[in-house]
């Protein structure tokens, strides 16, 4: 540890220096607010919604049918408790900032969290059908699945997609600002960035994950399949006559049932729609829509290798 207490002694300067700033630059500053969602909080809520979405496999072992009730009612009890009370933070926080119409100024926080967190809860059933279907298409996709079992404990496409289907729900709900807490939080573990206002149907799968970018107003129908790296995204942001952002417009594209999308692809713009069954190869970039069973791939590349004494070309076996 330093002894110089000379160079300690301007720390107050410091210190003066950068609270100066929290006036300066007010937008990333949360003074005099009420308190925000606790980030924390919401992972420990992610953690008991895998719980029971997933029972016994996240992380209470040792369930059977004779305690699993118990256990279910305990969690559920408990995720009643948190949710709204951080529900009820983020909805003070958008009545205060002004952020939504459909919050007023003045209202019951709690009640009306609790209100939401209670048809949250009530959905679980139902989300646990979807999570099935997904949990079946990786195993239908993907020859190197030896088990059900495999593809909850390791594949981070279905804990992206887990967390994307909870905050979705979220999201259709009405509650501001922990939906993209919860999927940001799934992206920073897995690679895999889903928007919650995307709009997903049955037997999603990606497959690896990385790098995966799905934007906020995608529209993906049933039984999809994306590769790692495969991005679908805004071809552009449409812009005012004052040169802001025009928010709340389809951005991203549509894909309908059926598709496969390979690695590193990109799909952009609201317009877009890729046809039921087809399939778009890796490394396409795409801008327009492409009817139902269309293949859509890059001319074959050649491969330049060099050595001692040779230099060739070599055809790339490029298959779908």
């Amino acid at each position: 540890m330093a002894t110089d207490i000379r160079l300690k002694e301007a720390l107050p300067e410091v210190t003066e220096a950068l609270v100066a700033t929290y006036t300066e630059c007010s937008r990333t500053s949360h003074l005099g607010h009420k308190p925000l969602p606790s980030r924390e909080v919401i992972v420990g809520v992610l953690d008991d919604l895998m719980d029971i979405l997933y029972p016994g496999y996240w992380r209470r072992q040792n369930l059977h049918i004779g305690n699993v009730e118990y256990h279910v009612g305990d969690v559920v009890d408990r995720l009643h408790d948190k949710l709204t009370t951080q529900v009820a933070r983020a909805l003070r926080h958008e009545a205060e900032c002004g952020a939504s119409d459909a919050v007023p100024a003045e209202f019951d926080a709690e009640a009306l969290a609790q209100q939401k967190t209670v048809e949250l809860l009530r959905s679980l059933p139902e989300l646990r059908l979807l999570l099935e279907q997904d949990v079946q298409a990786a195993y239908e996709g993907d020859p190197a699945a030896k088990s059900y079992q495999e593809i909850i404990f390791c594949y981070p496409g279905l804990e992206a997609i887990t967390v994307y289907r909870i905050a979705h729900q979220m999201l259709l709900l009405g509650v501001p600002l922990i939906p993209r807490m919860m999927t940001e939080h799934a992206h920073s573990k897995t690679g895999i960035d889903i928007h919650p206002g995307a709009r997903i149907g049955t037997g999603f799968f990606i497959d690896h994950g990385t790098g995966v970018v799905i934007g906020e107003t995608c529209d993906i129908g049933r039984n999809v399949k994306l590769y790692q790296g495969v991005t679908l995204g805004a071809l552009s942001f449409p812009r005012d006559a004052a040169g802001n952002i025009i928010r709340g417009m389809k951005r991203h594209p549509t894909l309908e049932d059926d598709v496969v999308v390979y690695a590193n692809a990109t799909i952009l713009g609201g317009d877009t729609v890729i046809g039921h069954h087809a399939v778009v190869g890796s490394s396409v970039w795409l801008t327009h829509s492409v009817g139902p069973y269309t293949v859509v791939s890059l001319e074959k590349p050649s491969l330049r290798i060099k050595g001692p004494g040779t230099t060739d070309l070599v055809p790339w076996n490029y298959q779908i």
